[in-house]
């Protein structure tokens, strides 16, 4: 028997300091309320009516009164965790964060939302009789819970045909509202539909539904939902393609899974923390078996785990009742440090492009061919192009736009656009196609549908503007475009996924993986703007988390005594390094490195059969939060348990994760990791070490011998030499076999 085992090392050599400074805002000489989460930790009582009554006495004793605090309340947390949100002033806010019991006060926070061929590609093909997919039923009796913009419960991709009886455990349910009959729009597919919008309302007031659709309710107006929730478990579709483009089955990566949609996210695909941890607490109770988030906090970033925001704390607690979340990288890559849903116990995603890409021929007027990606559907465009400066006045007026194809460098854009952005602009200039030179080429949909908009390198596009300087009258000719898979195609890190290392805690890790995330076709609102019978393209992380997402909920049918943790080691310590074809994977021209994609791109069949796993519990992240300076009295709270951190600090080094990431190595570091069998009954593991040049790896022993299935043992600590002052990224790929 042979297993692989992947830890990742990396080197990091930047001490980060972030300092927030908040003031306190006065409207006619009264300090102004704003929602605050004010957050307990686990609950100390089984009865919520007991837990809502602790709530409004200890808020009575600030505000004056249980009716007045019943008023500022927004959400009582009571079933996976205790809190409450309130609208309280700063001052309020202050007093409460001094009570015994009160673990942290925190203001409510913004979040926003970050198919045929990526299943196939990552070789879940329903056609192969021998994969993860089938082995799992294709995840019959597994429960995704979507946290997101709604559903679209009409979709054929949320189709209940075939399947069984809701699963006896299951204590959700589905709530109407708005254009959404609880009765008739959930069915066997759409087991529970949640909505959650007090904590948006109470901080931004009333939503404008007249000029912005929207749904009081779980029906999805935005289209991001139905995207994400079709990904993790939509039915099997056929005959699906955007106008020609991509055509095939959809389905979702665990097709026989049941959904639970829970709305937090609003117009704009704006998302308040209080919303979030309260579909938290409901999800915990109703019964999922893994979360789905594709969302993440704006700029500025405080989403660090020692001041744990709505997805970090509700997370922790769903994980501890053994729920695997899965979180979105977020888009705000290709800048370093840029990662977010960086705590340990979440698995965070980030976006890789598949072997499958929209191609439109662009031809010359001296004859010379290229390729642009695009996803250009119209009919073919013959006419003249011009170059678009980029700083200064504009030099190109709309009549010398009107009708013409435009050359544009995204970098930078033109700045006499204002804050229009330069698409609109040309496109309400009457261009009639735009040449966009990018080295994000390989995000086609991100432009606008209506516009043939194709991408091209900087080599290229340098091309095409010596061939418009050249020519006293250039032109160019625009094919509709083409769908390319397989090779020479080779998977890339999207440009857009955030990147690492860890800016919080630069010891853990991040990203832990990578997934298919751009050109995704799945369901959407059918008004949605670019949406063909209902569904579109997108790209994002937010597009890559749902992968994820459904293969957890198929290794979760297939291995239901595996923890959070232990699903987590198995994805990281299988993926693919390089691409599924054994191309490289590149990032920005280089070979992508874990800074940009974890452990590699997410190996679903390997991950159903990692011979080790590193396993962890709440008693780890307890040692975890000790090391990040946490009192004994708040860990106690968070996890309802005594604890007692060592009297000399741990080290996050020794946090059992699946990958060892090691700030400001200067001189040898030892560490220790213990992993867990969960292969065949009787095994021997030979570590093969393959130290990069100039970093010397020791390990006191070379063999680990297991003798029945769950027995642990420790690993022991492998002592990392590196000369003074060097620094480097530290790969370790050693196979146990």
């Amino acid at each position: 028997m042979s297993n692989r085992m992947e830890p990742v090392f990396a080197l990091v050599s930047t001490v980060f300091v972030v300092i927030i400074m908040q003031s306190l805002v006065l409207i006619n000489g009264e300090a102004k309320s704003n929602v605050h989460i004010v957050y307990l930790g686990e609950r100390q009582h089984d009865d919520p009516k007991v837990v809502t009554d602790s709530h409004h006495e200890m808020l009575a004793t600030i505000i004056g009164s249980k009716e007045e605090a019943s008023k500022s309340i927004v959400y009582n947390y009571k079933h996976g965790f205790s809190g409450f949100a309130a609208k309280l002033t700063e001052s309020q806010a202050q007093r409460l964060s001094e009570f015994p019991g009160v673990v942290r006060v925190i203001p409510n926070s913004i979040f926003k939302v970050q198919t045929t061929r990526s299943w196939d590609f990552l070789g879940l093909s329903s056609r192969s009789p021998s994969n993860l997919l089938h082995n799992s039923s294709m995840g019959e009796g597994a429960i995704i819970g979507v946290f997101d913009t709604g559903i679209w419960p009409e979709s054929k991709a949320f189709s209940d045909e075939g399947l069984g009886p809701i699963p006896s455990r299951w204590k959700g349910t589905c709530e109407s509202g708005d254009q959404f009959n609880a009765t008739t729009d959930c069915n066997r597919k759409i087991i529970g539909a949640r909505w959650f919008v007090d904590g948006y309302l109470a901080e931004n007031g009333q939503l404008n539904t007249t000029d912005n659709k929207e749904y009081f309710s779980p029906r999805d107006a935005d289209g991001h939902g139905s995207h994400t929730s079709s990904t993790a478990a939509g039915s099997f579709v056929p005959n699906v393609s955007y106008k020609g483009l991509g055509y095939g089955t959809v389905r979702g990566g665990a097709p026989r899974a049941r959904l639970a949609m829970y709305k937090v996210c609003w117009q704009g695909g704006h998302c308040a923390s209080a919303d979030i941890l309260k579909a938290f607490d409901e999800a915990i109770h109703d019964g999922v078996d893994v979360i789905s988030i594709s969302l993440a906090l704006g700029m500025p970033r405080f989403a660090e785990v020692d001041e744990r925001n709505g997805i970090a704390t509700g997370s922790f607690h769903a994980v501890a009742k053994g729920i695997t979340v899965v979180c979105a990288a977020s888009n705000d890559g290709p800048a370093a440090q840029t990662v977010q849903n960086i705590a340990p116990w979440i698995v965070t995603v980030a976006a890789s492009s598949t072997d499958r890409a929209f191609f439109t021929h662009i031809t010359l007027g001296n004859n010379k061919t290229i390729l642009g990606q695009s996803i250009f559907t119209g009919k073919e465009i013959a006419t003249e192009i011009v170059y678009l400066e980029t700083t200064g006045p504009n030099p190109t007026s709309a009549a010398e736009i009107k009708g013409k194809v435009v050359l544009l460098y995204d970098s930078p854009f033109p700045t006499y656009t204002g804050t229009k952005d330069p698409i609109v602009f040309l496109q309400e200039s009457g261009a009639v196609a735009v040449i966009i030179v990018s080295t994000r080429s390989d995000e086609s949909d991100s432009c606008y549908k209506d516009l043939a908009c194709p991408k091209v390198d900087l080599e290229v596009g340098n091309q095409i503007l010596m061939y418009i300087r050249s020519t006293r009258s250039p032109v160019v000719k625009l094919s509709p475009s083409k769908t390319f898979v397989g090779k020479p195609l080779s998977a890339k890190v999207a440009i857009f996924s955030s990147r690492g290392p860890n800016s919080i805690s630069p010891a853990i890790l991040k990203p832990d993986i990578a997934a298919p995330g751009v050109n995704i076709l799945a369901a959407v609102a059918p008004h949605y703007r670019f949406n063909d019978n209902g569904f579109d393209v997108m790209s994002g992380t937010s597009m890559a988390t749902p992968h994820v997402a459904g293969i957890v909920a198929l290794l979760k049918v297939s291995h239901h005594d595996w923890s959070p943790a232990a699903i987590k080691s198995a994805l990281v310590t299988t993926a693919w390094k390089n691409s599924p074809s054994g191309s490289p994977t590149f990032a920005e021209g280089n070979i992508a490195n874990p800074f940009d994609i974890g452990s590699g791109i997410v190996n679903p069949n390997e991950a159903a059969d990692p011979g080790l796993v590193y396993d962890m519990n709440t008693a780890d992240y307890k040692l975890y939060l000790c090391a990040t300076g946490y009192s004994n009295s708040a860990i106690s709270r968070i996890a309802r348990q005594a604890t007692i951190c060592p009297s000399i600090k741990p080290s996050i080094l020794d946090v059992n994760v699946p990958s060892i990431t090691i700030p400001n190595l200067r001189n040898s570091v030892t560490l220790t990791r213990t992993v867990t069998n969960v292969g065949a009954s009787d095994c021997n593991y030979r570590a093969v070490i393959e130290p990069p040049f100039g970093i010397k790896v020791i390990s006191n022993t070379s063999s680990l011998v297991l003798q029945y299935y769950g027995k642990e043992d420790l690993l022991p600590g492998y002592r990392l030499h590196i000369p003074q002052g060097e620094h480097r990224i530290l790969f370790w790929q050693p196979y146990l076999e």
